[in-house]
């Protein structure tokens, strides 16, 4: 049996995208770091996103079945940052400048690229919920430097573009 440091001690090596994942509802709006997200397929164009079960903002996220993946620019480290601290939802949604697309989720502005998604499956495994996603609309921007985490440490990557 793998023990659980041992785990987590390999995963750190596991390079990652950094995103701040978003939602919104009667309750109000929500987000969270997360590192876990990847496609599912692309027809329908669908993602998987994990979340844990602790999370404050945890039954938000059932509740509105809507969320939006924000994938952040390399200069986002401070929304990182917020996003995974003890911060008011209020404050940290004040480190960024945000519109919406289809859902009405929080979509940041300035993002290297923001899925919008209704949430069409519901997962519990162990400490997490997995939450299956269908892209219902997405925006893009022109930005070329991705944050990334490795090795419990935010990394850049991608190449400034010459003028």
């Amino acid at each position: 049996m793998v023990e659980v440091t041992d785990f987590r001690n390999a995963m750190s090596l596991l390079t990652s995208a950094v995103n701040v994942i978003t939602t919104i509802g009667a309750s109000g709006r929500y987000g969270f770091t997360a590192s876990a997200v990847c496609s599912v397929t692309d027809t329908p164009p669908t993602l998987l996103v994990c979340m844990n079960k602790a999370s404050s903002s945890h039954q938000y996220f059932v509740e509105n079945k809507i969320l939006t993946v924000n994938v952040l620019k390399a200069d986002h480290q401070h929304i990182s940052k917020a996003f995974s601290s003890k911060m008011t939802p209020e404050e940290r949604f004040a480190c960024g400048h945000w519109t919406t697309l289809k859902t009405g989720a929080p979509v940041l502005e300035d993002a290297l690229v923001s899925f919008d998604c209704e949430i069409d499956q519901i997962q519990e495994v162990g400490t997490h919920t997995i939450f299956i996603c269908r892209i219902v609309a997405l925006q893009q921007s022109d930005h070329d430097r991705s944050l990334v985490y490795f090795n419990r440490a935010y990394h850049h990557v991608g190449q400034k573009k010459v003028s």
